[in-house]
């Protein structure tokens, strides 16, 4: 029998958010980009705003503090575990 084991987990270095995306760099080099629309509170944040992020847990989640948003970088690489989509009647 095989077990598959996750030994670690890939951390967050660096955010960025356009008028319609999210970006984030992973310490494993790889880019994760993602509609604004997944997260109202970060669509409707002023510019300024979106800019005021930090890493939480070492780089495991992002934080908002002004407008009380946590992302964990595991929604972004596995929605479908995480957010409930919007053509999804159950």
């Amino acid at each position: 029998m095989s077990t598959l084991v996750e030994t670690s987990e890939v951390l967050a270095v660096e955010v960025s958010c356009s008028d319609d995306a999210i970006t984030v760099t992973l310490d494993d080099g790889r880019t994760v980009s993602v509609p604004l629309v997944w997260f109202p509170r970060l669509l409707t944040a002023s510019p300024n705003q979106r800019e005021d992020w930090e890493l939480i847990g070492g780089g495991i989640g992002l934080h908002w503090e002004a407008i009380d948003e946590d992302i964990s970088i595991a929604s972004l690489l596995q929605p479908e575990k995480f957010m409930r989509m919007a053509n999804d009647q159950s």
